[in-house]
């Protein structure tokens, strides 16, 4: 997945999760780790969430990009330093904002409860 999202991609951390089974679990090379483990199910379910969500995020943020005439994150990011988007500062910050909790509904939505603009 690209953006809304950033790195690690869903397939860097599949990849890594089964490099952990793999060398760690099955290989033997270490005993269970809880707390790895727990590490690898959250990274899964980052997973999960990315794919469920993730056409649907991608289409709302291009569309954010182009109401604000960026080709990318980018060149969003270069218009605020700028300052080319100040007169339309009140939009930028609502578009920004849906990006945030856009990502923040794939890396842990509990966080949704407890943020405010």
């Amino acid at each position: 997945m690209s953006a809304p999202h950033d790195r690690p991609t869903a397939s860097e951390m599949v990849e890594a999760v089964r490099e952990w089974i793999s060398t760690s679990i099955v290989a033997g090379e270490a005993a269970p780790n809880r707390f790895h483990a727990r590490i690898a199910a959250n990274m899964l379910a980052i997973v999960e969430r990315e794919w469920e969500l993730g056409e649907e995020q991608t289409i709302a943020h291009r569309a954010r990009l182009d109401r604000l005439g960026a080709a990318d994150d980018t060149e969003l990011a270069r218009a605020i330093r700028s300052g080319a988007l100040d007169d339309r500062a009140g939009e930028v910050r609502a578009l920004v904002w849906e990006s945030v909790r856009a990502k923040l509904a794939v890396a842990n939505p509990t966080y949704l409860d407890r943020t405010e603009p």
